[in-house]
């Protein structure tokens, strides 16, 4: 048994850079990049879709108002709701 839990122990250590937990991303300052890695759902071509509307239209009001970037709707703002924010 301590031996199990040893080996539970290390596979835990082994992963934790795998599970962090990051603050919300601003998408009004974030690169594609940062909002790639935060975007659950998204992937880069939705990051960079999201900079470059920003640099055409400026920022951002409300996490709501991604809903005007092409290929970002309602769905998966509720799914990051938690990950990004506007300052």
């Amino acid at each position: 048994m301590k031996r199990a839990t040893s080996l539970l122990f290390v596979l835990f250590l082994g992963l934790s850079p795998l599970v962090t937990l990051a603050a919300p991303v601003n998408i009004n300052t974030a690169d594609a990049r940062t909002i790639d890695t935060a975007l659950v759902g998204g992937g880069p071509k939705t990051a960079k879709a999201i900079v470059d509307y920003r640099a055409k239209h400026g920022p951002f009001k409300s996490v709501d108002d991604l809903e005007k970037v092409k290929g970002i709707g309602p769905k998966l703002i509720e799914k990051n709701r938690a990950n990004l924010l506007v300052k």
